[in-house]
């Protein structure tokens, strides 16, 4: 049996999902896993700010070690998901699980708190509106992905939070060979970064977005610095590229600006030299231009300036929303914490999106339609994401504000801002012809990543999985196949 066979009867096996599970559902059904299987040990790798446990499965034996986590940001549940499939699969197919070759340690939710603020979307209605409603993202320095400990020029961060911290405890014990951050996007197409280049597996990536029917996001990269190493591959961004970028690109001090810290790829670098990290970004929505490369009517640069001054009248609108209210918010907010970090940082990268627009060479070409798709109209539904996160700042204000003047001007504002919110809807959806993913696809596309990067590393880069067929061999022997 092909390798390719063997990935069609897992993703074929994945369960139609018809909405995300929640913190308590996937704890839940870790714990009923472990219960089941006695040989997966279920342990606590550390505790959340609020004191949510943080969960890791172990399973296997293998002489290297696999580390994935989910949630590395908290409105990023579709790694959560695939983890939940594969979790399980591994417990119960002993031939899969030696064909890996890999122990592996899964952690399905790194960010219990932030997960929690976003589950009123989790079980739907899947529209851009629902989702900017019902979103929290937390600022940079207190996102599991990026507040890893770092020195870098003038930046020094070395204040990782408790669930950065559980995951730097799995990775000095564990010494994994290979990390899976399962991040996602919102809007958009499939994309990859690796932490070396892998030329055997960029086409595998591909197959497995374009299998699914999910396209590829050929439009801008999520940043400007990012180093392209083929279609929709890119090599894994650095704290220490942002500092270099804003550095080139503002007049600020950039360790200022940033306030947070590395990636879990730089610091598992300390313990692993060699480690390789994956991470593939998939969208809840896509539209078909966003990996149409036939050109447009807009030169790129153009294209790109036009994205800058969307989203400076969208942050402008908030700033003075904020500055009527800012004297109001005296309740403690997460959302309050992001807003703010927001409306610090915004301006600089704006400005340095700006400059570099402006000054660097080769945008004078027409824009592709996947370019000018993601300039023109992805820009304004991240955009509507903090006025959801603003709306529910003032929610929770209001639930402790008894003065009725004050309520009667954070109801004022708040109007405001979900009248503005809807306009941004509307404009979105004129402009859109979207369709929802369906969960079981994103899964299937993560999977398929996984376990190719693993095939890859399992022969070292070489070879034609000799072993796998082997394995494969035992496997459809025993099941009459």
């Amino acid at each position: 049996m092909q390798f390719d066979v063997l990935l069609e009867e897992l993703i074929s096996s994945i369960p139609d999902y018809v909405s995300f599970l929640t913190v308590d559902e996937l704890n839940a059904s870790s714990a009923e896993l472990a219960a089941e299987y006695p040989s997966v040990g279920l342990k606590t790798a550390g505790y959340s700010r609020n004191g949510d446990p943080i969960y890791a499965l172990h399973i296997g034996k293998g002489k290297r070690t696999a580390l994935l986590f989910g949630a590395p940001h908290p409105n990023e549940p579709i790694g959560c998901m695939m983890l939940e499939f594969l979790a399980r699969k591994l417990a119960e197919d002993k031939d899969f699980l030696e064909w890996t070759g890999f122990r592996w340690v899964i952690v399905k939710c790194a960010d219990p708190d932030g997960t929690r603020l976003n589950e009123g979307w989790f079980k739907g209605p899947f529209t851009p509106l629902h989702y900017a409603k019902n979103f929290y993202r937390p600022p940079h320095f207190q996102q599991v992905e990026w507040s890893f400990p770092v020195k870098y020029k003038k930046l020094n961060f070395d204040s990782p939070i408790p669930e950065t911290k559980a995951i730097m405890g799995l990775i000095e014990r564990e010494k994994p060979s290979f990390i899976y951050s399962l991040h996602n996007a919102g809007f958009g197409g499939a994309y990859y970064y690796v932490s070396k280049p892998c030329e055997p597996l960029y086409k595998r990536y591909r197959e497995g977005a374009r299998n699914q029917g999910i396209p590829l996001h050929l439009g801008e990269p999520e940043m400007p610095y990012a180093k392209k190493l083929s279609e929709a591959v890119y090599l894994m961004p650095s704290i220490q590229e942002t500092y270099d970028y804003l550095e080139k690109y503002t007049d600020k001090d950039p360790a200022e600006i940033i306030k947070g810290g590395a990636g879990s790829t730089d610091y598992a670098r300390r313990i692993v030299p060699d480690v390789f990290s994956l991470v593939c970004e998939v969208p809840y929505f896509y539209d078909p231009r966003i990996d149409d490369l036939t050109e447009s009517d807009v030169k790129r640069r153009d294209a790109i300036l036009h994205s800058v001054e969307l989203s400076s009248g969208m942050f402008s609108f908030l700033k003075e929303r904020y500055k009527e209210i800012e004297g109001l918010l005296a309740v403690p907010s997460k959302f309050k914490e992001a807003i703010e970090e927001n409306l610090r940082t915004m301006p600089a990268h704006l400005e340095a999106k700006c400059k570099w627009a402006e000054t660097t060479e080769g945008l004078d070409d027409l824009a592709t339609v996947s370019q000018k798709f993601d300039n023109q109209v992805i820009t304004r539904f991240y955009g509507m994401l903090s006025f959801g996160m603003f709306i529910r700042m003032i929610d929770q204000q209001l639930e402790m504000t008894v003065d009725v003047q004050e309520r009667k001007k954070l109801e004022a504002v708040k109007s405001e801002v979900e009248e503005e919110l809807e306009r941004h809807n509307r404009e979105l959806l004129k402009d859109l012809n979207y369709e929802v993913i369906p969960i079981k696809k994103l899964v299937a596309v993560q999977l398929w990543a996984a376990l190719a990067t693993i095939d890859w590393l399992r022969k070292g880069g070489e070879g034609k999985g000799e072993q796998f067929r082997q394995s494969s061999g035992k496997r459809n022997k025993k099941e009459g196949g």
